[in-house]
């Protein structure tokens, strides 16, 4: 009998309507608006004196909370409307002070038994509020010194290697300064310094009974250096908002020395601000030995609070540049610790230093480029953010040097897993080439304005109800069964973007326009053909048979080259683009599903098996 599914056909269009009715829930459920708050040091964690300090200030700025609690993440504070939040950051970052990170963040509100069952809304695009804005500033001055600090290990190894005596080298207002005590030690060291080094400009003098070489950037090395900072900063952070695995993200150069980083669905602000603005570096140094004079050393103490410091040579064996790998594991004992791997230069290095000091202490050094903020009451009684920054040494490990070492080796002595992981992440993403520090931060409303997305949902709304009227006056019955599988149609489209954690962007509700008109279009098909069958004389269940069937190859055409194009948009394009692309390619694959086989069992239970019944078409 023509057009009658089986029960379990019905059943299962039935459950996987059902599963998209339910995946699509949670979009009902709006994020809040809040503070996630953390601490400065990966070792320590946000209590509850900590969030009643919060709310004691909040009660008194006369802010409302909504509601605050303790997560695996930190602390979260909830409010109800953003500019309660935007409000509540400064008053809440003064009352903590300089040991917590306060950031913006939006909170899923979805209920628990739904989130069990891994249902969550669909991630909101920069441009519908979904995400967090920081602008960083490259400290460029501080790459120029960390590039003579290099260089001056280097020439030092190569004055040493040629046998010229030299009294000390300093590094003051970007020149590096090397003494002399005799005139013919300071020739000899110019002419070698020169040929090695071209990229940097050389200028002698005397002072009293001393003789100085004076070491500084030419003009272009300089310009090349901060351009190299400020790329190789861009391809870090790149590199570790990947890591994070945020959808669609933007980082971007602006001006000479700022960077723009948007985090569209970030749920964790606070771990992401601390893993993209943490300029963590690793320095490798030997212990200082009998025959390190003053000027060579630099006591560090120890990263575990021990207390606990060591005296070692300024001298670097290698930095975390010279990385190429980095994974986080437990070593036999159980604790964490970074297995590493370093590139051809940084092993051959590496190799050189340790094969000539076996059987002595070699550290290896954390360093951090930091900065803190605190706000200062104005006369006028307003807040004005102050920043300051700085920078941390500590030794994470101090070993003694078994036999020499090559490309790969371990890094032990981390407090806990989370540090090590972070470490790993760090130095697997790459070192920065200079610090950066966090110039503006906020949470992102609609970039093109409130009332212009207003208008466009409302517009989108508009024009489709203007098309389901149309499709109802002019198909009657049919015209029903068409609105009903473009409404399961829009729900279906709303749970694959949920479940693929895809983000949604104001092009993106421009994809799910389109897509609406490309699913009542392939309806538009099926009923014209039906029309052209009966007007043929065909019987009525041969008529849905056949127009079915005869229009599902031109539709299936149609679909498969504007996927095809979507799929190229999704390839080629960045940003709003890909969010186009996306919501494009979903409700392509959706509409084909509700507009031929939902419609066709709607068709089949109001008409199947009916032999010469009429059809209001």
């Amino acid at each position: 009998m023509l057009n009658k599914y089986p029960l379990w056909k019905y059943l299962l269009i039935l459950l996987v309507l059902a599963l998209g009715l339910l995946y699509a829930f949670p979009n009902l459920y709006p994020d809040d608006p809040a503070l996630q708050l953390s601490t400065q040091k990966s070792t320590a964690t946000v209590d509850e004196r900590a969030l009643e300090k919060a709310r004691t200030a909040l009660s008194q700025a006369n802010i409302d909370l909504k509601e605050a609690e303790l997560t695996s993440a930190g602390g979260t504070l909830r409010f109800n409307s953003g500019e309660d939040q935007l409000a509540a950051k400064p008053v809440v970052a003064a009352a903590l002070g300089e040991d917590y990170v306060t950031a913006l963040n939006l909170v899923p509100t979805t209920p628990e038994w739904l989130s069990s069952l891994g249902a969550g809304p669909a991630k909101l695009g920069l441009d519908l509020r979904g995400g967090v804005h920081f602008l960083l500033e490259v400290d460029t001055p501080a790459a120029l010194k960390q590039r003579l600090e290099v260089t001056s290990s280097e020439m030092k190894a190569a004055l040493r290697s040629d046998r010229i005596r030299y009294r000390s080298v300093d590094i003051a207002e970007g020149i590096l300064s090397i003494r002399f005590l005799q005139q013919s030690d300071l020739d000899l060291a110019e002419n070698l310094l020169t040929d090695e080094f071209s990229e940097y400009r050389f200028a002698t003098r005397q002072v009293d009974t001393d003789y100085f070489l004076d070491v500084s950037f030419t003009e272009a090395s300089k310009a090349e250096i901060e351009s190299y900072a400020l790329q190789q900063n861009l391809t870090t952070l790149r590199n570790r908002v990947n890591e994070l695995g945020v959808a669609e993200p933007l980082v971007q150069r602006q001006g000479s020395n700022r960077i723009v980083v948007e985090l569209p669905g970030v749920q964790d602000t606070a771990a992401a601000k601390r893993i993209i603005g943490a300029t963590a570096n690793l320095e490798f140094h030997l212990e200082a030995g009998l025959d390190t004079t003053g000027s060579d050393l630099e006591t560090l103490t120890f990263r575990d609070g021990s207390g606990r410091s060591a005296q070692l040579e300024r001298d670097i064996i290698i930095t975390g540049d010279s990385v190429s790998d980095a994974s986080s594991s437990f070593d036999e004992n159980g604790r964490p610790q970074v297995n590493i791997s370093l590139d051809a230069k940084g092993g051959k290095q590496m190799s050189k230093v340790t094969r000539a000091a076996v059987g002595r202490n070699m550290a290896v050094v954390f360093i951090e480029h930091k900065s803190r903020s605190r706000f200062v009451e104005q006369e006028d009684g307003s807040l004005e953010e102050v920043r300051r920054s700085y920078s941390e040494k500590g030794i994470i490990s101090l070993a003694t040097i078994q036999t020499t070492l090559g490309n790969s080796f371990r890094i032990t002595g981390l407090d806990s897993p989370r540090e090590s992981s972070e470490l790993a992440l760090l130095l697997r993403a790459g070192a920065l080439a200079a610090p950066i520090y966090f110039v503006e931060e906020r949470t992102i409303g609609p970039s093109l304005g409130a009332e212009n997305i207003k208008l466009g949902v409302g517009s989108a709304q508009i024009g489709l109800l203007v098309v389901m009227l149309f499709m109802l006056v002019y198909y009657k019955v049919f015209g029903i069964f068409a609105n009903v599988s473009l409404a399961l149609n829009i729900i279906l489209l709303m749970a694959f973007m949920s479940l693929l954690s895809a983000t949604l962007t104001l092009p993106g509700i421009a994809g799910i326009v389109l897509t609406m008109g490309m699913a009542v279009d392939a309806n538009v098909l099926i009923f014209s053909r039906i029309k052209e069958e009966l007007a043929n004389g065909t019987p009525s269940q041969q008529a849905i048979h056949s127009g079915f069937n005869r229009a599902f190859t031109t539709i299936f055409d149609a679909n498969i080259t504007t996927l095809l194009v979507a799929v190229i948009l999704f390839a080629v394009g960045t940003g709003p683009v890909k969010g186009f692309a996306v919501t494009l390619s979903l409700g392509i694959l959706t509409s084909m599903f509700t507009a031929i086989v939902v419609t066709r069992a709607q068709v089949n239970l109001v008409y199947g098996g009916r032999k010469n019944k009429k059809l209001y078409i």
